[in-house]
């Protein structure tokens, strides 16, 4: 499906050409990169490539979005995968909420992912569980993005269509049986307080996934937007101390 709207000013894509290590980052549900950029930018002053794809439908109209499925937002996160490889030999993944959901389908797709990270990952959203097997109103006046911090701005939809909402539904529910699958290291960030995926859905993810190297760093000054919230620093550099962690254990040739 082609978009029908031009992207918001801000919401673009980003790419940081850096070294052979590449690192892609996905926003979430009904955001844009510009709510990861801050991301990608502190890995990109480390030396790593970095790549921020913007997923379909999102940072135009949410219009767009409506004609969207789960499967399109995967394609957008698998085409940056690929994009990656031209330029580095190993890559790890990052994604916030439903970022870091198809992150997960993306590392059991490519067991190569040499480590991921999930910040805020999303299994279920309960605010929207009464929406299942209802087809209106066709959009839903979307809520402020939760974060602690209250001077940021987050470029996000009004609305979102009830369609999209059910496209979202449907990728978490599938997202459990394929836990047992995935290998690839990773690390579980989430905060302690998440007004929009329970803490929860991370703790579920790391006992259940299949990788032998799990950790877990819990934020204890932001919300669900982790990646813009007081403690967007935290992320980089844990992230960064596990990218670091895992390649000075497992050696990789140019």
């Amino acid at each position: 499906m082609a978009e029908k709207y031009p992207v918001l000013d801000g919401a673009e894509a980003f790419f940081f050409k850096g070294n052979d290590i590449g690192i892609l980052i996905s926003h979430g549900f009904i955001g844009t990169p510009q709510s990861v950029r801050y991301l990608g930018e502190g890995f990109a002053k480390q030396g790593f490539t970095v790549l921020g794809p913007r997923l379909h439908g999102h940072g135009t109209h949410y219009k767009d979005l409506e004609e969207c499925t789960n499967h399109d937002w995967f394609q957008s996160l698998e085409k940056g995968y690929q994009q990656l490889r031209l330029h580095c030999h190993s890559i790890f993944v990052i994604g916030q909420s439903m970022g870091g959901t198809l992150t997960l389908w993306l590392a059991k797709r490519y067991p190569d992912i040499k480590g991921i990270i999930t910040v805020n990952a999303a299994l279920e959203v309960p605010s929207y569980e009464y929406l299942k097997g209802k087809i209106e109103p066709r959009f839903l006046n979307e809520s402020a993005p939760d974060l602690h911090a209250k001077d940021v701005v987050e470029i996000a939809y009004p609305k979102v269509p009830i369609k999209a909402i059910h496209e979202l539904q449907k990728l978490m529910e599938k997202t459990p049986s394929i836990l047992p699958d995935i290998q690839s290291p990773v690390l579980g960030i989430h905060s302690a307080v998440d007004h929009v995926v329970p803490p929860a859905n991370t703790d579920y993810i790391l006992r259940n996934i299949g990788s032998s190297i799990k950790e877990r760093v819990v934020l204890q000054n932001s919300y669900h937007v982790a990646s813009m919230d007081y403690d967007k620093d935290v992320i980089v550099s844990s992230g960064i101390g596990f990218i670091e962690q895992l390649l000075s254990s497992s050696p990789i040739s140019p």
